[in-house]
């Protein structure tokens, strides 16, 4: 199931820090390219960690990339390192990458982000500037088709 806005929920109301980087972010831009996850980029402190598992205790977290799909609620045990964590939860696919190509970490992508109302939070959204680099330093295919669509979109605004 495909919930990104009950992930996003969760993620706020937990006080949790982050970004919406990726191609959700793309489509909060006004891309029309849509996207089955959410990314984000975040600190991945213990403290953000402890934080991010919390928010998502009630969908049932599980890490993608191990063969027996491990709960991120308990692997890795707290106060251990999480790096990238790339989860399936309930709500849907979950994506915590601490840097994002061609920008950098969460602090400096929190320098030119911008905060956004959704569904009735407030939450850091990459600046549309830095999601086209991020997206043409990623080279595929079908982020440099983003973000020629976002280079359209950020034209289009600066002629408004």
């Amino acid at each position: 199931m495909n919930n990104l806005h009950l992930l996003l929920q969760k993620l706020a109301d937990a006080g949790f820090e982050f970004v919406v980087v990726g191609g959700y972010a793309g489509v909060l831009h006004g891309s029309s390219y849509v996207t089955n996850d959410l990314d984000i980029c975040a600190v991945l402190s213990p403290e953000n960690v402890g934080r991010l598992r919390v928010a998502l205790a009630e969908l049932h977290p599980v890490h993608r990339m191990t063969p027996k799909r491990l709960s991120f609620l308990d692997h890795p045990p707290a106060g251990q390192p999480v790096m990238n964590p790339h989860l399936e939860t309930d709500g849907g696919v979950l994506a915590v990458p601490g840097t994002v190509l061609g920008i950098g970490d969460y602090t400096r992508l929190r320098q030119n982000a911008v905060e956004v109302p959704l569904f009735g939070r407030k939450c850091c959204l990459i600046s549309l500037q830095d999601l086209i680099t991020a997206k043409e330093a990623m080279g595929r295919d079908k982020d440099m088709l983003t973000a020629k669509e976002l280079r359209a979109i950020a034209a289009k605004r600066q002629s408004n």
